[in-house]
């Protein structure tokens, strides 16, 4: 299964994009303000250019997995149908635990990615509906899982 992230509008404290299941648009995202960080930068330039929980990760292609629980996401009461197992992306340099969550503004993403409707300025609603049917798709493939995010 191929998910494509297309960041389609960078500001100053946010990023909202188009995420596409399999080549067909499924919701809006919403990330940290990118910072021009691209997967083929070496360390020492990512880091220099990251700020911790308010930069959104480098653009590339990431393996996605549904195999590792969260500690902190499998607390909350609105992941108890997927036990906590969120959506993580593999290796991404200069980041660790980089989810797909539940949530509606930029203070919600640190670095993680956002999922829902853009329809208010700066924030994604109905994020948790969004979410479930994301997990509910990416759950049923028998496929690998990626992401490109452009």
């Amino acid at each position: 299964m191929e998910l494509l992230l297309n960041r389609i509008a960078r500001k100053e404290t946010y990023t909202i994009g188009r995420l596409y299941v399999d080549g067909v648009r499924f919701c809006d995202t919403l990330e940290d303000t990118d910072r021009g960080l691209d997967q083929s930068m070496s360390l020492p330039v990512l880091r220099a250019k990251k700020r911790r929980g308010i930069t959104a990760i480098p653009t590339g292609r990431y393996k996605v997995t549904l195999n590792v629980k969260s500690p902190k996401f499998s607390q909350k009461k609105a992941y108890d149908f997927c036990g906590g197992y969120l959506p993580r992306l593999i290796n991404v340099p200069a980041y660790d635990g980089v989810l797909i969550h539940i949530g509606n503004y930029p203070k919600d993403t640190e670095g993680c990615i956002l999922v829902g409707k853009n329809t208010k300025v700066g924030a994604v609603l109905e994020s948790t509906t969004t979410f479930k049917a994301l997990y509910e798709k990416l759950k049923s493939t028998k496929e690998d899982i990626y992401i490109t995010i452009k």
